[in-house]
Parts: structure tokens; C-alpha cells; sequence
């Protein structure tokens, strides 16, 4: 009987499986002895019993065989595991590139704000090491030129530091009606001349009030053109309210 006789009474009589010993029965393949010497029957039967274990077909609905049976299950599982490692053992592998990866990235990322924290304490320290040189460094006094301009610019810059208020204008017109410029004048006619205290100067200013209006680091010449300006100023600032209230003689 062959193969594929079997498998048509077996479909025939909805019979689902048989056996593959019976198989190989059929096509002396195999062949079941049951009359073998004592000792060996048992050990034929055991032999057979794993074979038929180990590879069993089903008959599908349209009359072919299918094998199933726990070889092919095992090996299915096998390579099913095979696979679910892999993938676990491929996405652990990228986890841990991506955890090496951020931690690199944070590991950079704070190198570098120490870094700017670095350099940036080290500007303020340059710049306060600068500013404590140019503090410590005195200054040089500003120059002026030797002559009417000059000597109302540098009588202002004292003035502004002392709080006296004035113009440029102001001093430059009064100078021009009291002397005309010239810092040795000296007035020999007026009542103040006949008094014994002339005025004298750019501004023409008495030596009573050139002493009581004298300022702090000027010269106590009054014939010194910063020293007489800055004097005649200050009095007229405390009289008159400013040296550019004066038109006529004060």
C-alpha cells in the first residue's frame, strides 16, 4: 500500500494524522518486527517509539501532509528566541550608545560653561587690575595754553570742581571792560586807588577780596590770571549770584 492509498483512506475516513511508522510499514521503509529473539522486541519498540515522536504528519483539508511534531516545534521556538534576543540585544546596544552619547553631550556641554565661567573671571579680574592701575596712576593735569583763552579755561575747570558758577561769556566780557585783557593792569585813579587798595588783575579785584575769596589751590598772586578769575568769580557768585549777572563795575 503506498503513500498516497493511505492518505486517500485517511481522508475518506477522517482520520487526521498518522503515524510515520505506519508510513514507513507501508513502503518498507521500515519494517516492525514483532517476532524478533527475546531482548530484541523491546529494544525495536523503543527504538521505533522516538522516531514516531519525533516526526509526525497531518493531513490538511486539501489531502496534503504537513509536518508538525515537537522537532519542528522546538526548532521553531529556537529560532523565535534566536530572534527575540537579537532584537533585545540590538535595542540594549542602542540604549547604551544613546546613554554614551548624552552623557558625552553633558560631559561637553559642562567642560565648556566652566570654561566661560573661566575666562569671563578672568576678564573681571584684568579689567579690576586695570581700573586699580589707572586709579593708582595720577593723572595729568590738563594743559592750557598761556593766554586769555587759556587762562578762562582753566579758571572754569577750578570752578566747576568748586561749585562756582560762570560762563565763558560772562568772564570773557567782564575781562575785556576791566582790563582788556592784560593781567598786570592795575587801576591808580578810583576810590579804592586813593583808599591804598587798588584793583588789579584780568578782573580787577581789590586785595581785601581777592584774600577773603581766594580759592584752595590757586596761586595767592593776584596778579596770577587763574587765581584772579577764579577769586573775582567766587565774588561775584556770593553778590551778585554769578560772575554773568556783572556788566559793569562791581
Amino acid at each position: 500500500m503506498t503513500v498516497a492509498t493511505l492518505l486517500d483512506q485517511f481522508r475518506t475516513t477522517g482520520a487526521r494524522k498518522l503515524s510515520a511508522v505506519g508510513i514507513a510499514a507501508a513502503t518498507g521503509a521500515a519494517t516492525l518486527a514483532l517476532g524478533f529473539a527475546p531482548g530484541t522486541e523491546t529494544a525495536s519498540a523503543a527504538a521505533a517509539q522516538p522516531a514516531a515522536a519525533a516526526v509526525e504528519l497531518s493531513v490538511r483539508d486539501d489531502g496534503s501532509a504537513l509536518q508538525t511534531g515537537s522537532l519542528r516545534e522546538q526548532s521553531a521556538a529556537a529560532f523565535q528566541k534566536t530572534q527575540t534576543d537579537a532584537i533585545a540585544e540590538e535595542r540594549k546596544a542602542e540604549e547604551q550608545k544613546a546613554a554614551a552619547g548624552a552623557m558625552a553631550a553633558e560631559k561637553k556641554q559642562a567642560h565648556q560653561q566652566a570654561e566661560a565661567e573661566r575666562q569671563a573671571s578672568e576678564e573681571r579680574a584684568a579689567a579690576q587690575e586695570t581700573a586699580s592701575r589707572s586709579a593708582a596712576r595720577p593723572q595729568a593735569a590738563p594743559s592750557y595754553p598761556d593766554n586769555l583763552d587759556g587762562w578762562i579755561r582753566e579758571a572754569m575747570a577750578i570752578m566747576e570742581r568748586e561749585g562756582i558758577p560762570g560762563s565763558y561769556e560772562g568772564i570773557h566780557r567782564n575781562i575785556i571792560r576791566e582790563s582788556s585783557g592784560n593781567p598786570r593792569a592795575i587801576n591808580t585813579w578810583d576810590i579804592n586807588a586813593r583808599n591804598g587798595i587798588p584793583s588789579k588783575g584780568l578782573l580787577q579785584v581789590i586785595p581785601p577780596t581777592f584774600a577773603a575769596y581766594h580759592v584752595e589751590g590757586t596761586s595767592w598772586d593776584i596778579y596770577d590770571p587763574v587765581a584772579n578769575i577764579v577769586a573775582a568769580c567766587n565774588y561775584a557768585a556770593d553778590r551778585y549770584g554769578s560772575m554773568d549777572n556783572v556788566d559793569s563795575a562791581y
